[in-house]
């Protein structure tokens, strides 16, 4: 008989963000555990997309994406991040961010590679990586600052590191890195030749007038740095699975390699849609921020009434809250009681790190509808052991 399953699968399950969402929905509950981003899409990408289905524009582009994007991509780069891309040769348009990540793991990658993964992880960053039969090797960061040292670097390299992932602002944490940290990760990339991949999906959710710095633009990194951005939560449409990457060039025609033999190309329809999100005026971005930080207050304050201590995030619209003083055995555990109890989903924060460190926190999205995300932070000040 064919064996059920391959054995780079061996030991991996479906993600708990996965299945507390599906406990979530069998209970009824209001689900803020999965970063499903329900704030409203910008009409003129609806329209766009629109217009383009109308039109017949949805034959296969490019594998490296339509050139209208392309551009104006580039044009985002240079004004937002400081990074100039020629939108010929460095930039990919893949299925979502976690295509572009795809695409950097098999096309400049082999299997055998380290890759030095900060925890917290996102766990698809953690998984897609041992699907490719790369080695993860792992730097330990503790809440709340998550800062990193050189000798937490020097003690993870091995001989076969090639790469060093850092997702700012991260995916659990909301941890943005800073100019010190980033210098510091460059001379380390520098130093042992590693190829430095970035994801930068919330680079516009971020708070307290705090800048966001792409790595690429720090020191020496730009030349050997893989910027994976995306639009699935700048514009609220992350089912529609866009996302691109811009790395030299290179690079980039191996990621357009990878991109065609696994995608063919990211949906064209939604492509030309997209276009149109890249000229909303910075009063949109700035009311993206404002409005995250309402949601970041109503969330905190929620978990500071119950016992759950949070770490304020920086970035992005997670945060992971402290459950250790609640007495569970495990931060599952925790996350299930809670559901239990108030119908309000979190992730367990052993879903992010491999250790004890993960069992003492809980993960909460508040990337609600201000409606339910009010209605679960009265359910969870009322939480109790």
């Amino acid at each position: 008989m064919p064996k059920d399953s391959a054995h780079r699968l061996q030991g991996l399950v479906l993600s708990d963000i996965r299945n507390m969402t599906r406990l979530c929905n069998e209970a009824g509950g209001i689900n803020l555990g999965q970063g499903l981003c329900e704030m409203p899409m910008p009409q003129p990408i609806k329209d766009a997309t629109i217009a383009a289905v109308n039109d017949g524009r949805a034959s296969y582009s490019y594998a490296e994406g339509i050139v209208e994007l392309r551009q104006a991509i580039a044009k985002k780069l240079r004004e937002d991040n400081g990074i100039e891309a020629d939108p010929e040769s460095e930039i990919t348009v893949s299925v979502g961010s976690a295509g572009a990540f795809t695409d950097v793991l098999h096309g400049l990658l082999d299997p055998g590679d380290g890759i030095i993964i900060f925890e917290p992880y996102y766990g698809y960053h953690l998984n897609a990586a041992i699907v490719s039969g790369l080695d993860p090797q792992f730097v330990e960061l503790k809440p709340p600052e998550f800062r990193f040292t050189e000798e937490m670097l020097e003690a993870t390299v091995s001989e076969n590191t090639r790469a060093i992932l850092i997702c700012t602002p991260s995916n659990p944490s909301g941890k943005m890195f800073d100019q010190q940290e980033l210098e510091l990760l460059a001379r380390f990339a520098h130093r042992h030749d590693l190829l430095v991949i970035t994801d930068e999906i919330y680079e516009y959710i971020r708070y307290d007038d705090r800048p966001h710095i792409s790595p690429a633009t720090v020191g020496d990194l730009g030349s050997r740095t893989v910027t994976i951005m995306g639009v699935s939560k700048t514009f609220s449409m992350t089912g529609w699975r866009l996302g691109y990457a811009v790395a030299p060039a290179a690079m980039a025609k191996s990621l357009n390699l990878i991109n065609d033999l696994y995608s063919i190309c990211a949906p064209t329809p939604l492509q030309h849609g997209v276009v149109a999100g890249f000229s909303l005026p910075r009063s949109f971005f700035d009311g993206l921020k404002d409005a995250y930080a309402t949601k970041r207050t109503m969330i905190c304050d929620a978990l500071d009434a119950c016992g759950m201590s949070p770490v304020v995030p920086q970035g992005a619209y997670y945060v992971l809250a402290d459950i250790s003083s609640f007495g569970y055995g495990t931060a599952k555990e925790a996350a299930l009681a809670l559901l239990a109890q108030t119908k309000v989903a979190a992730i367990p924060g052993s879903a992010f790190y491999r250790g004890e460190t993960g069992e003492t926190l809980l993960r909460f999205c508040f990337a609600a509808d201000d409606g339910p995300l009010a209605e679960a932070c009265k359910r969870i000040a009322t939480f109790k052991s």
